[in-house]
């Protein structure tokens, strides 16, 4: 795989939050939600099954536009904890779409994330 290939979208992982309850309107029977981490405008929430990103947008926040990664779309990943000057973490999905960046504030453990990712796709596979 090229490990230069741009990405089709990126996220920021702020920090870890309590799941949201109005998450479990969007999964399905026998899908549970595991974690959830705030991002810049919404919530990004680990399922069973897949990775949920909510986007806010507009001024209001009204609009939301709803991201669904199943983790059987997942081919690889790699993870990058922060070093001494840089702040932030970082998490890259390739996927059968493409590349995904998740940019992880220094508030979150890095490596529980990737535990996170490694224990949903190696058991989906």
């Amino acid at each position: 795989m090229d490990a230069s290939v741009a990405s089709i979208t990126s996220w920021n992982f702020v920090a870890e939050c309590p799941i949201p309850e109005d998450v479990t309107e969007l999964l399905v029977p026998g899908e549970q939600a595991v974690a959830a981490y705030k991002t810049f405008r919404d919530s990004a929430i680990f399922t069973t099954q897949r990775l949920i990103v909510r986007d806010a947008q507009g001024i209001r926040g009204k609009k939301v536009e709803i991201y669904s990664l199943p983790y059987s779309a997942i081919n690889m990943w790699s993870s990058e904890n922060a070093g001494t000057l840089d702040l932030s973490a970082e998490i890259e999905l390739w996927t059968r779409a493409g590349k995904i960046k998740i940019s992880v504030g220094k508030q979150i453990d890095v490596r529980r994330l990737d535990h996170l990712i490694a224990n949903a796709v190696l058991r989906s596979a």
